[in-house]
């Protein structure tokens, strides 16, 4: 099996290149690839699993504060972020994928109270990697969730950013081999 390749490749960017190419992989959070590059980049970066780790690095390292600024950057799912056209390009397709985007208006509903809860109970956005979920499972793991504790949470959130990070990346290995 041939490991695939980032392009642009990471470890040959110049600073404002990487993280005008791989500022976006963590929702509005560019000071993530930014440190990532300050830390130096090699080939082993150029995979989508070795920027991956490295990009987890700088949010595993960063302060709670931080990393709930990053659980905050993300938009409620089916939510009025979706209804208005103002989801980043990432999170419009990750949402359609998984069907968000033909919910009938009691779904959406459901998901508004579902929203309204979590971010009642956790003070931030319920977050999941959509991708091979429809919505009956997204519902299935709010429902869930909202039991969790605060702290619980917040560490499942950074959990479900990271996957989605992944998840980016090899997405943009794939679109940029069948180019």
């Amino acid at each position: 099996m041939t490991t695939r390749l980032l392009t642009p490749r990471p470890s040959q960017l110049a600073r404002d290149a990487f993280i005008d190419r791989y500022g976006d992989i963590y929702e509005h959070s560019p000071w993530i690839a930014a440190q990532a590059w300050e830390l130096g980049l090699d080939a082993a970066q150029d995979t989508p699993a070795g920027l991956a780790e490295r990009l987890r690095e700088q949010v595993d390292a960063a302060s709670a504060e931080a990393q709930l600024a990053l659980i905050r950057a993300h938009p409620d799912l089916a939510g009025k972020a979706a209804i208005g056209g103002e989801l980043t390009d990432d999170s419009r397709s990750e949402q359609a994928g998984a069907g968000l985007d033909q919910c009938t208006p009691e779904e959406f509903a459901r998901f508004e109270r579902l929203n309204q809860a979590y971010r009642d109970r956790f003070d931030f956005p319920f977050v999941i990697a959509v991708r091979g979920l429809d919505r009956y499972a997204i519902l299935a793991a709010f429902e869930t969730r909202l039991g969790h504790i605060r702290e619980q949470e917040r560490r499942t959130a950074i959990e479900q950013i990271h996957r989605i990070a992944r998840l980016r990346l090899e997405q943009r290995a794939t679109e940029s081999r069948s180019r």
